[in-house]
């Protein structure tokens, strides 16, 4: 299944909805008004729009989401990488901590990972 973009205030907005789903039209109005500042007009646009591309749905008032969270963050980073760095993870990962400091438990946590996935493909 194709993940749709999401573009960055839209990003916000579903980040709402799957934090609060299932959530009443309502409340959500409420949410965005209070968290982003939005009308209750843009709160209606945004959902419109993202029902459209299939991540959303609103039935009998009520706003769930089709296409978690997770897979949003997978599709987006994976395009990231692609478009930034011509598909290339250490590329990525170099880019990311250059100037920065990896905590030990950063470090550490990133080492767990990459073990799990070696692990899991010599499978």
């Amino acid at each position: 299944m194709e993940i749709p973009k999401i573009f960055k205030s839209e990003y916000r907005f579903a980040c709402i909805v799957w934090e609060e789903e299932p959530v009443k039209m309502k409340e959500l109005v409420a949410l965005c008004n209070e968290r982003l500042g939005w009308k209750r007009t843009t709160t209606y646009t945004v959902l419109k729009r993202l029902s459209q591309r299939g991540i959303f749905r609103m039935e009998n008032g009520l706003v769930s989401s089709l296409i978690g969270k997770e897979a949003v963050q997978l599709e987006e980073s994976r395009s990231f990488v692609a478009d930034t760095f011509g598909g290339s993870l250490p590329a990525f990962v170099a880019a990311f901590v250059q100037g920065k400091a990896l905590s030990a438990k950063e470090a550490e946590e990133i080492r767990r990972m990459l073990d799990a996935y070696i692990e899991q493909e010599e499978k």
